[in-house]
């Protein structure tokens, strides 16, 4: 089985004065402004940092649920944040890390459960896959 999805960029201009817009074919983003300032200088828009960490997020969340339900476990709520880390090196910039933070209620769930589920999904998830930075990750059991 394949399945293709994709996301398009537009800009016009050199890199700190031009500015673009990105969008996905779903429509969840539709001509969202991006650029230099939105990247670097804290300015309304997204970036490309802030899109990977929350296809990162998005993509372990639906990992753990599903290794959590071949568990006969089945979580009430999981709750992840990617923070995605760019570095300035001599070759440019890098993504070096992504951290993970996770919360998830799952009834029935032992700590040990959790545990071993929640490194499955880390290193299981397709977007984990992708990257060649470091994924660290701090996962919490709610009650």
């Amino acid at each position: 089985m394949s399945i293709k999805k994709y996301g398009t960029a537009h800009w016009e201009g050199s890199l700190k004065q031009g500015k673009g817009v990105v969008s996905t074919e779903s429509g969840a983003l539709k001509e969202n402004p991006y650029g230099f300032n939105t990247r670097f200088e804290d300015q309304p828009g997204t970036n490309p940092e802030e899109l990977i960490g929350a296809a990162h997020a998005s993509c372990y969340s639906m990992a753990l649920s599903m290794i959590l339900g071949e568990a006969s476990l089945e979580p009430k709520r999981i709750d992840t944040k990617a923070t995605v880390t760019l570095e300035q090196d001599d070759s440019g910039f890098t993504v070096t890390a992504i951290h993970l933070e996770t919360e998830a209620e799952v009834p029935g769930a032992s700590q040990s459960d959790f545990d071993d589920a929640t490194q499955k999904a880390k290193e299981g998830c397709p977007i984990s896959k992708l990257f060649n930075a470091k994924i660290t990750l701090d996962a919490k059991l709610a009650s």
